[in-house]
C-alpha cells in the first residue's frame, strides 16, 4: 500500500537539504495514502501550506525579506553586535567578499522556501485527488496553492532570478534531474505569471477568512510579477528592453483593483504597522501572525531594541542615506542635495530641518518617542553597537512592549504584525510607473503620487511629543510642475515615483529588487557606499560588481548536493 511520510516540517523536497544524512531520517509517522485523501484531512494539509509561509525561525524565516531587499538596497546597516553576528548578513551587505562557499543561512533561506513548496505541492495534488462533488471548494483551493506558490517562487526569483522549476506533476524520482537553467528567465517568470492569472480568474472578490488570497489579491500580484517580467533582463542582468504589453496589461490590473476592490488608503500611514489595524481597508494581501500560541507565530525576531523590556537584538538599523532622503524642500524632496551637509539623523535636526515624516514612521533615534508612544523616549543604550552602526533604530516592523500582539520567547521577541506583502499604496505606484513609462494619462501618474504624499502629508497626529509639540519640522507638499519642481516630464516623473516608493516602503525589503529591475543596482548602490563608507567605517571594502551582485549566487551545497547539476549565476 503507498504512504505518506509525514514529519516535523511536512512532506518536503528533500533534494534541497543542506545535509544528506537528513535523507537518512526514519519518518515520524506512517499514515495510509487514502486516509489523506478526505476534505477533511485535505484542509488540514492546505492549511498546514499558510501556515509555513509565516513561519519564523530566526534564521530560515519565510517573511519580509527585508534584509535581501533592504539592507542589500542600503536603507538600513545589518545591526546586531558587530560585523561578525550572522556575518554572512555582512557580506551579503558588503557585497565584496561574499561568494558561493560561505553564503551562511542563505542556504537555509534556499532550502526552506522548497519546504514550503513542498508542503503546497503535497496539498494540491490531494486536492485534486477529490471530485468537485466530494470537495466543493476544490477549485478555489487550488487557486489559493496556486497563489502561494507564485508567492514563494517570487522570493526565489527576485533573490537567485533562476532556480529548479518543480510543479505538483513533478515525480518524486525526477528532483534531482530538474535543473535551475531548463527555463530562460522569461520562461520563469511565466510560470509565475501563469499561477496568479489562474488565481486571478478563480477566487472570489471576497473570503470570509482572513489571510487566504481574493481575486483582487491574486491581480495584485499577478501585476507585481508582470512589471518585474517587464524589464527585461539579458544573461549579464542588464535591463535591455521594458516590455509595452506588460506594463499595459499592468495598467489595466491596478486601475481594476483601484476602482472596485474596495480597498481604499489609511488615513494615517501609521496604521499600517499597528496591530489594532492590520487586515484593514489599505491591505491587500498579509501574512498572518498571531501570539496566539505557546510559542506565538511571530514577526521580526532580530529587530527590536536592546532595552530592558525587548531584549534583543538590534538589526536592521536605518541608514543615513534612508533617512537624509526624507529632506525636504518647498514640500518636495531634496534630489540634488538631500545627502550633502546635515544629516536626518538626530533629533536636533529633526526638530530644525524640513522634512517627510514617514521617516518618524519608519525609525527613531535617542531623545524620541518610541512606536508613537509619547512618554516612551529611546535612549542611546538601547542600541547594541553605536559605535558600528550609529544610534538609529527600525520601527515599522515592531510593536510596544505593552501591545497584545508582542511577545517574548527566551531569548528571543517578535510581534504578531502581519507582514502585508500587497497594499494599495503599492498597487497605485505601480500604476503611476507604467503610465510614466508609456507616457501615457502622466497627469494621473502625477495624481497618483500626489495622493500617497497627501497621505503622507496627513500622517502627523501620533507625531508628538508629551506636551502635543510635533516631533518634526513635516512638511510634505504636493508635486506642482513649474511651481516647486521640475516640468512633469518622464524623466523627473520617473525620479519622482522611484523617491516615493523609498520614502513609501523604506525597510520593507523592497528596494533593491526595485534598483535591480530598474537597471541602476550598480550606479545607486556604489553611489551610497562611496558616501556611507565615511559614515560607517566596516563599510570601507563595500562595492558592487555590475553583472554579478544583482543576484545572489546559487548556494555551493546546493550545487554539489545535485553533482553540479545547477549552473552558477553570471559572475560567479
Amino acid at each position: 500500500m503507498k504512504t505518506v511520510k509525514i514529519i516535523s516540517l511536512g512532506l518536503f523536497l528533500s533534494l534541497f537539504s543542506a545535509c544528506e544524512s537528513m535523507l537518512e531520517t526514519k519518518p515520524q509517522g506512517v499514515v495510509a495514502d487514502k486516509d489523506l485523501n478526505t476534505p477533511e484531512r485535505v484542509e488540514q494539509m492546505i492549511n498546514a501550506a499558510y501556515s509555513f509561509c509565516g513561519q519564523n525561525h530566526f534564521n530560515k524565516q519565510i517573511g519580509m525579506p527585508y534584509e535581501e531587499g533592504s539592507v542589500r538596497g542600503g536603507e538600513a546597516y545589518k545591526g546586531g553586535s558587530g560585523t561578525n553576528d550572522n556575518e554572512e548578513r555582512n557580506r551579503w551587505e558588503t557585497f565584496t567578499y561574499l561568494q558561493p562557499t560561505n553564503v551562511g543561512d542563505l542556504d537555509n533561506l534556499w532550502w526552506v522556501h522548497y519546504v514550503a513548496v513542498g508542503r503546497i505541492h503535497d496539498a494540491l495534488r490531494k486536492v485534486k485527488n477529490l471530485t468537485p462533488e466530494e470537495y466543493p471548494l476544490r477549485e478555489q483551493r487550488i487557486a489559493e496553492l496556486r497563489f502561494l506558490r507564485g508567492h514563494i517562487y517570487m522570493y526565489m526569483k527576485l533573490c537567485f532570478k533562476f532556480f529548479p522549476y518543480i510543479d505538483e506533476d513533478t515525480p518524486e524520482e525526477m528532483y534531482d534531474k530538474v535543473s535551475n537553467d531548463e527555463l530562460t528567465n522569461d520562461e520563469l517568470w511565466g510560470k509565475l505569471i501563469d499561477d496568479f492569472r489562474y488565481a486571478a480568474q478563480i477566487l472570489p472578490e471576497r473570503q470570509d477568512e482572513v489571510g487566504r488570497p481574493t481575486k483582487f489579491a491574486a491581480k495584485a500580484y499577478l501585476a507585481k510579477t508582470l512589471i518585474f517580467a517587464a524589464y527585461e533582463q539579458d544573461d549579464k542582468h542588464n535591463v535591455i528592453n521594458v516590455n509595452r504589453d506588460k506594463l499595459t496589461e499592468v495598467a489595466s490590473l491596478c486601475k481594476d483593483i483601484i476602482d472596485n476592490s474596495g480597498s481604499s488608503l489609511a488615513p494615517d500611514f501609521a496604521e499600517n504597522f499597528l496591530c489594532e489595524y492590520q487586515n484593514g481597508a489599505e491591505s491587500i494581501w498579509a501574512i498572518q501572525y498571531t501570539t496566539d500560541t505557546p510559542q506565538g507565530r511571530l514577526n521580526s525576531w532580530l529587530v527590536s531594541p536592546v532595552n530592558s523590556d525587548y531584549g534583543c537584538c538590534g538589526f536592521l538599523q536605518p541608514s543615513v542615506n534612508m533617512m537624509n532622503r526624507h529632506k525636504t524642500v518647498n514640500g518636495v524632496p531634496d534630489f540634488e542635495n538631500y545627502n550633502k551637509g546635515r544629516t536626518l539623523d538626530n533629533k536636533a535636526a529633526f526638530a530644525e530641518m524640513p522634512m517627510d515624516p514617514r521617516l518618524m514612521h519608519t525609525a527613531c533615534v535617542p531623545g524620541m518617542p518610541w512606536k508613537y508612544e509619547p512618554s516612551y523616549i529611546m535612549e542611546e543604550n538601547w542600541v547594541r553597537t553605536p559605535e558600528v552602526y550609529g544610534y538609529s533604530m527600525s520601527q515599522k516592523l515592531l510593536v510596544l512592549p505593552t501591545s497584545d500582539c508582542f511577545k517574548k520567547t527566551n531569548p528571543f521577541m517578535g510581534a504578531g504584525l502581519n507582514w502585508d506583502v500587497l497594499r494599495l499604496d503599492e498597487v497605485m505606484l505601480w500604476r503611476a510607473e507604467v503610465l510614466i513609462q508609456l507616457e501615457q494619462n502622466m497627469d494621473e501618474a502625477l495624481s497618483l503620487i500626489n495622493k500617497v504624499r497627501e497621505r503622507a502629508a496627513n500622517s502627523t497626529g501620533r507625531l508628538v511629543f508629551e506636551d502635543g509639540t510635533p516631533t518634526g519640522k513635516f512638511d510634505v507638499q504636493p508635486y506642482k510642475p513649474g511651481v516647486n519642481c521640475p516640468p512633469w516630464t518622464k524623466d523627473f516623473a520617473m525620479q519622482a515615483l522611484r523617491w516615493e516608493r523609498h520614502l513609501e516602503f523604506s525597510t520593507e525589503g523592497k528596494w533593491f529588487f526595485d534598483l535591480v529591475r530598474w537597471g541602476i543596482a550598480a550606479e545607486f548602490m556604489n553611489e551610497y557606499f562611496e558616501v556611507e563608507k565615511e559614515r560607517r567605517s566596516y563599510l570601507k571594502d563595500a562595492k558592487f560588481t555590475k553583472n554579478r551582485d544583482e543576484y545572489f549566487p546559487i548556494p555551493q551545497q546546493q550545487i554539489s548536493y545535485v553533482k553540479g547539476l545547477y549552473k552558477q549565476n553570471a559572475g560567479w
